[in-house]
């Protein structure tokens, strides 16, 4: 059965990785002025942009296999199509990262002992218990979506929609628990794939929302409103921070944004395309944005690093549109002269 296709979430996934890009941006500049205390304080949004990643990413690859669950050559199917999209980029701009990079920053080359994690998709691990690793660090979410994909495939394949269910429910609440307990030990829960599940799995719940034909308009409003409590409920932890214990928040916090975008993607899958919504995620710049999003995710913090090197760092504006500018043109080359000919790849498996 052919899936249908969703204009408006190539703006979703425009704006996630918009989100990513301001966030890194700000934190790279000197904070000097209320303006710019201002912005920087605005950009925090962006920590949630890769959460968006994962939400939206749970529920594209679970439609995908609950679609193609029952034909010939699932799995080599699955991981090839995978493998064409994630792994040329992601090595190629390795070796621009290790060989092209230092020189361009003027600094110390990498030793192989430092790489070696990145090169197997295991930096998260890396980070988390800091294991001897030096690389991109914004890679840690890629090596949590390729864990994903490494098993998800797996148990839908072999345990029917009911059970299915029941992992999914395990996979939200298990992070939360596995966060509280490592923020009493002293470890960094933001990078650690069992500690980033959870997005993952909500997002993969939108997929049996969708198979039970349950995102239409009749339903729009119900997801609506508990993204707004959501947001309200978010809104009052930040608030009385001082007064609860930040290590409640700390441990939860990534599962009620993980539910704000269930509920914001939900409603905007049940309403008619044609709501203003999803006309403005269907215009033509997120659009585009979307379609070179892994690019520009990939190369946006070597592009800033390169411009605050190079440029005086007080001169934000100038440094705010460079980095844009550069890191779309070289997003765009990379995608009509690199990655596209492996996407062309994929009709081989269908």
């Amino acid at each position: 059965m052919k899936l249908v296709y969703y204009k408006n979430l190539d703006g979703i996934r425009a704006i996630a990785a918009l989100l990513v890009m301001n966030l890194h941006f700000w934190g790279k500049i000197n904070i000097n002025s209320s303006i710019l205390s201002f912005f920087h304080s605005l950009a925090s949004v962006g920590q949630t942009g890769i959460t968006l990643f994962f939400v939206l990413s749970g529920f594209l690859i679970t439609r995908i296999l609950l679609n193609k669950k029952n034909t010939n050559n699932f799995f080599t199917n699955f991981y090839f199509r995978r493998l064409l999209r994630i792994f040329p980029l992601y090595y190629l701009f390795l070796l621009i990262y290790y060989f092209i990079y230092p020189i361009l920053i003027n600094s110390q080359p990498f030793e192989f002992n430092e790489i070696i994690y990145y090169l197997i998709y295991l930096q998260n691990f890396a980070l988390t218990f800091n294991w001897n690793t030096n690389g991109p660090g914004h890679f840690w979410s890629l090596a949590v979506e390729e864990h994903f994909y490494l098993f998800w495939p797996i148990l839908i394949f072999y345990f029917n929609n009911k059970k299915i269910i029941y992992i999914i429910c395990l996979l939200i609440l298990f992070p939360i628990l596995l966060r509280f307990y490592m923020l009493t030990k002293n470890f960094e829960i933001s990078w650690f794939t069992l500690t980033q599940i959870d997005s993952l799995a909500i997002g993969s719940l939108l997929s049996f929302l969708e198979k039970n034909k349950t995102l239409n308009l009749k339903f729009a409003n119900k997801f609506f409103i508990p993204a707004l409590s959501l947001i309200f409920i978010i809104s009052l932890f930040i608030f009385l921070s001082n007064n609860v214990n930040e290590i409640y928040y700390q441990s939860i916090k990534y599962t009620l944004w993980g539910l704000i975008y269930f509920f914001i993607l939900a409603y905007l899958l049940s309403i008619n395309s044609k709501h203003l919504f999803n006309l403005f995620l269907g215009n033509s710049f997120l659009n585009f944005t979307g379609k070179i999003s892994y690019g520009l995710y990939v190369y946006h913090f070597i592009i800033l690093d390169i411009i605050i090197y190079h440029f005086n760092n007080e001169y934000w504006i100038i440094n705010f549109i460079l980095y844009f500018i550069a890191t779309y043109i070289i997003s765009t080359l990379s995608y009509f002269l690199f990655e596209i000919k492996f996407l062309k790849l994929k009709s081989n498996f269908l």
